[in-house]
């Protein structure tokens, strides 16, 4: 018969490794060689028992002690150490390991968990508003489904004059424990009770309005105050208005997503507005007196003489109100274009004709430069 490996060599550690040292140890061998993780092989699986075999006499305090003082004679029969590792001889400790690397043994704490109170969930919404009304806010009408508490059983599931029992299965748990044996070893999981489906009760007289569920889905409306100087795409929380948490857990949110509509004239970035208004030739040349667009409406602007195209200007305090801070507000910022006429008579081209003559290089500073540019040596 084959020598055993020193259980130390096993697991990788030096000859008396504290508690912490034996488990990490443990833990990253068994989940590198677990048969789950290597199936069909079975060098793998050997070894998995062997690591098994090793943690089972090192992880409790008093064979360790027997183990380093006498090596594996302690557990030879008459050794004295008693027991065997077939079962692993009740350590606790297996459950927990393997429920950490593969989410079913042990089920300790999502048994505990389970019927834990839980948030419900949030609920989506959309709303879609003008461009003025998301510059200085509005009330709107938003409807939404939600999930909350069956008003009939008030959430038991239960008809009315009726309880809902603990589960004889689980035995009120909601999982059931399962044994498997690999490699001659037997490991316990847990999974979800069939009985009560995980809740721990059993409802013989299931409430007809929810249908023993203890929830039903209902519709609501809403008046929402939108704030002044919300933007598209942006999200309006309120809080509770969500759907009912289950086991006494908090209700959800209700998050409304705001949608503006484009303005026929204007263009949003930030807090600023942007738009472009055209300029006669005459208006451009000689200054005017023009009306503008506002939020609030026309509003008189003088153009300087002289004005070229593309010249922008800024109106202060005319664009949109900063969220919750109506006194601030972001500028109305204005580009101009010269409209050229088109269809002249032939009156109307014998007068440009002679304001053309009558205008020297002077006139056109742009237009001389260019050309001084182009033509000059260097």
């Amino acid at each position: 018969m084959a020598e055993k490996q020193d259980y130390y060599e096993v697991l990788g550690l030096s000859k008396g490794a504290d508690d912490a040292s034996i488990k990490k140890a443990y833990r990253t061998l068994a989940k590198k060689y677990h048969p789950d993780m290597n199936p069909g092989d079975a060098t793998a699986e050997a070894k998995f028992k062997e690591i098994n075999e090793a943690y089972a006499v090192l992880s409790d305090a008093d064979k360790k002690a027997q183990y380093d003082a006498y090596g594996h004679a302690a557990f030879e029969p008459g050794g004295g150490a008693g027991g065997g590792f077939g079962d692993f001889g009740g350590f606790g400790d297996f459950g927990d390991i393997f429920g950490s690397f593969f989410g079913g043994f042990g089920g300790g704490s999502s048994a505990r968990t389970r019927n834990a109170p839980t948030r419900g969930e949030d609920v989506g919404a959309r709303v879609t508003i003008t461009f003025e009304e998301a510059a200085f806010g509005v009330k709107k009408d938003v409807s939404f489904n939600r999930i909350q508490r069956c008003p009939d059983c008030e959430g038991s599931g239960a008809a009315k004059g009726s309880t809902a029992e603990t589960c004889g299965v689980c035995h009120g748990s909601g999982q059931k424990r399962i044994t498997q044996r690999i490699g001659g070893m037997a490991f316990q999981s847990t999974t979800t009770c069939d009985a009560c489906r995980g809740s721990g009760k059993i409802i013989k007289n299931p409430c007809s309005n929810c249908r023993g569920t203890g929830y039903i889905k209902t519709g609501k409306k809403l008046s929402v105050n939108i704030p002044a100087g919300i933007d598209d795409g942006e999200r309006i929380a309120l809080r509770g208005q969500g759907c009912d948490g289950r086991n006494g857990g908090p209700t959800g949110d209700l998050l409304i997503t705001v949608n503006v509509k484009r303005h026929n004239v204007f263009e949003r970035d930030g807090y600023n507005i942007y738009c472009e208004i055209p300029l006669t030739v005459a208006e451009a040349t000689l200054g005017a007196d023009i009306d503008i667009p506002t939020l609030e409406g026309k509003q008189s602007f003088t153009v300087p003489e002289g004005t070229q195209p593309g010249t922008s200007f800024t109106v202060r305090g005319k664009g949109i109100p900063y969220v919750n801070n109506s006194n601030r507000r972001g500028d109305l910022i204005f580009t101009v274009t010269v409209e050229i006429p088109k269809g002249l008579s032939e009156k109307q081209k014998e007068h440009m004709r002679a304001f053309a003559d009558s205008c020297g290089d002077s006139n056109y500073t742009k237009k001389t430069g260019f050309f001084k540019r182009l033509f000059d040596k260097k």
